[in-house]
């Protein structure tokens, strides 16, 4: 290999693993459906001269699409449920305070889960004690429901 296709060779894989994480980050922005329309056309750029390349970002679409696809069906309109069962345990407790951070004053969500999910709650007591409600509306054995609450704004 001569040093100018090696040069060429490192750029793109430098400017590939640039635009991975990037992507990354605007999946786990909730913006995965975005991320992966910007993939498919650095996809299609790459794919006949840098076919390794390419199948780095086809790899990542696949993810995208699988965080998209779960997000999807993990919340549902009435009261806002959040079923965390499907999702990987490395990821439910960021999704689910990032859904709590997206509450109104006095909204609440339903956290589905396959565990009791008494170490959630010493993180949010931690983390926003007095600023959240935590009522179990069912407990196990298979599966665990507590609604999650920002109270209402008290007034002065």
């Amino acid at each position: 290999m001569d040093g100018r296709h090696r040069d060429r060779a490192q750029l793109s894989e430098a400017l590939t693993e640039a635009l991975l994480e990037s992507l990354a980050a605007l999946g786990r922005a909730g913006a995965a459906e975005h991320a992966n329309r910007i993939a498919a056309r650095a996809w299609w750029a790459l794919r006949a001269e840098h076919p390794r390349e390419a199948q780095r970002i086809n790899v990542l679409m696949h993810r995208l699409m699988k965080h998209e696809t779960t997000k999807e069906q993990s919340m549902s309109a009435p009261e806002n449920e959040l079923d965390v069962r499907s999702i990987p345990p490395a990821r439910r407790h960021e999704l689910i305070f990032e859904t709590y951070e997206r509450l109104a004053p006095g909204a609440g969500f339903i956290l589905v889960n396959d565990h009791d999910p008494k170490p959630l709650r010493y993180q949010f007591e931690a983390e926003h004690a007095g600023e959240f409600s935590w009522d179990y509306l069912e407990q196990g054995p298979e599966t665990w429901r507590v609604r999650i609450g920002r109270p209402a704004a008290v007034a002065a």
